[in-house]
């Protein structure tokens, strides 16, 4: 590994886009009365701040750890329709996702969403014959105004060409679909960077330690800075809890007798080395209800998921062993051995589904928005999509307007108003984007690495400019960071100036790829903490 010598936090300017310090953001927080406080920094809430910020409002997001650091960087990396959805007849619900999932991809964000080709196995004695995938593909691709192509069925001999670990015995046919794939802590990030840009004040590792309360009614709450135990409060008009699995927790601290809003569901995933490169995905047919994915994703291949319900302290969610034989165990119904030795797992994760309390099994309920208002006039918001992040924003924002009494229906343009896909931050083209890094490279030194090029451009967009500069001006930080990854020193540098990364983990595990490939050494973590240290 090389060694790095101490480099400055980068970019003192503010039309650089540097951040302020922890200090004068906590200072800012507590100064001002903002309009909405979001208290959690999963997806839900992010979507939320930033729409709120477009909408004109003054807005405060907190997190008591990371952004993204919990469910909303344990997905299965998925911008989709929904195939499953269509069994229950959902036909609306399935297109209503394509359109966001198009518009996401296509439109808002293209520079950090790909299209991908899902293979759907039909077996002898599953679940589903040729005739039933086939058909459904064709109408869920129907449902998509055939944006991805006509979902169709393929032969076994075809399939494995683009699959081959792909187990052919008694394969009869494949149904083939389309849909899109993500990082999804970089689109997190992304999406607190365009409500900061939007106006929004962000902090994360700042938990909540208590409500603030005005004549019964939440007005803020109390927090202590993880990075140094420093207390502050934030004053607001109206509280948003979009702490996800924690809901009913803050729920509790607004209403000792608040009744159960929700229940979790845990989603287990593995990360394996691929023995051969896959130009497609697998969809398995488990049961009537669930499907097992295998995934390419950065480089690597990506197994699950499970379901199953989960009563335990949402700080403690972690992939068993039983986990691990299921997940497996289940990719084997259609891929072959050699792929799925135990050898080849870099990363297992696990994250919690939140979903509408009630009876019934959690891998049959419905993905929905439970939106509840507490006697203190908190509103608490949890479950949905990844898909439609976007639109759980919206209606967030539909919810804030029409409270009683409109608290901040005068100060706030309607979700009609305002402009229905704007970009985030970076959107360009990735190809482009790569090609660029690639012919304008630096005059004295190497050539930046074509994976190197490309990583940047599908996970910065038109922002891996910066870092390229950053590379150029400092070349310690053009090396990589592990010689196994695309990823370079640069990027952990404007991790910690540009993207809120306060500990390794924040760099390693969602800021960058490292930690999912395996490679988060002893080594690299020591130097990731050290050029984390060197701040101003």
């Amino acid at each position: 590994m090389t060694t790095l010598q101490s480099v400055p936090a980068l970019g003192t300017h503010p039309a650089s886009g540097s951040l302020p310090s922890r200090a004068e953001t906590r200072d800012q927080l507590s100064r001002a009365t903002y309009d909405l406080l979001v208290i959690g920094g999963g997806i839900l809430g992010i979507s939320t701040a930033w729409h709120a910020a477009q909408s004109g409002l003054r807005v405060a997001l907190v997190d008591a750890g990371d952004f993204a650091g919990a469910t909303s960087s344990a997905s299965s990396k998925l911008l989709h329709g929904g195939l499953r959805y269509l069994q229950t007849g959902a036909v609306k619900l399935v297109a209503e996702n394509h359109f966001e999932r198009r518009a996401v991809s296509r439109e808002v964000a293209p520079h950090l969403a790909n299209p991908l080709t899902f293979y759907l196995p039909v077996y002898k004695g599953g679940p589903h014959g040729a005739a039933k995938l086939g058909a459904g593909v064709f109408a869920y691709s129907a449902l998509s105004a055939f944006g991805d192509g006509v979902g169709h069925v393929i032969s076994p001999a075809k399939a494995q060409r683009d699959v081959p670990e792909l187990r052919t015995d008694n394969l009869k046919a494949v149904a083939v679909y389309g849909d899109d794939q993500m990082n999804d802590a970089r689109m997190a990030l992304m999406t607190v960077r365009a409500a900061v840009d939007a106006g929004a004040v962000v902090l994360n590792h700042a938990a909540v330690t208590g409500l603030r309360f005005t004549r019964g009614r939440v007005t803020g709450a109390d927090l202590k800075d993880s990075t140094d135990g420093t207390e502050f409060g934030v004053t607001a008009r109206l509280v948003l809890n979009a702490t996800g699995p924690w809901v009913d927790h803050l729920r509790k601290m607004e209403d000792p007798n608040a009744a159960p809003s929700i229940r979790l569901s845990k989603g287990a995933h593995l990360v394996l080395k691929r023995t051969r490169p896959w130009r497609a995905a697998l969809a398995t047919p488990i049961d009537k209800y669930r499907i097992t994915f295998a995934l390419p994703w950065e480089d690597m291949l990506l197994l699950g998921t499970t379901d199953e319900e989960y009563e335990g302290d949402p700080a403690d969610v972690a992939v068993t062993e039983a986990d691990t034989a299921q997940i497996l165990d289940e990719a084997a119904f259609s891929i072959k051995e050699q792929q799925l030795s135990r050898d080849l797992i870099t990363y297992s994760f696990a994250g919690l589904r939140v979903l509408p309390g009630g009876p019934g099994d959690t891998s049959k309920a419905k993905r929905e928005t439970v939106v509840t208002e507490g006697r203190g006039g908190m509103l608490s918001v949890a479950g949905g999509k990844w898909t439609t992040f976007r639109h759980i924003g919206r209606t967030v924002m539909n919810k804030l307007a029409a409270l009683p009494g409109h608290p901040l229906a005068e100060d706030m343009e309607p979700m009609n108003r305002l402009p229905r896909k704007l970009p985030l931050p970076g959107i360009a083209n990735p190809n482009a984007v790569a090609h660029r890094l690639l012919v304008d490279g630096p005059a004295p030194g190497p050539r930046m690495a074509p994976d190197t090029a490309r990583h940047l451009a599908t996970h910065y967009g038109s922002l891996a400019f910066d870092i390229a500069r950053l590379a150029n001006e400092h070349p310690e930080l053009a090396e990589r960071v592990h010689p196994d990854a695309p990823e370079i020193w640069a990027q952990v540098a404007y991790a910690r100036d540009h993207e809120w990364a306060e500990t390794a983990d924040d760099v390693l595990r969602r800021r960058t790829t490292l930690t999912i490939r395996g490679l988060a050494t002893d080594d690299v973590r020591e130097g990731v903490e050290k050029l984390l240290a060197d701040r101003d």
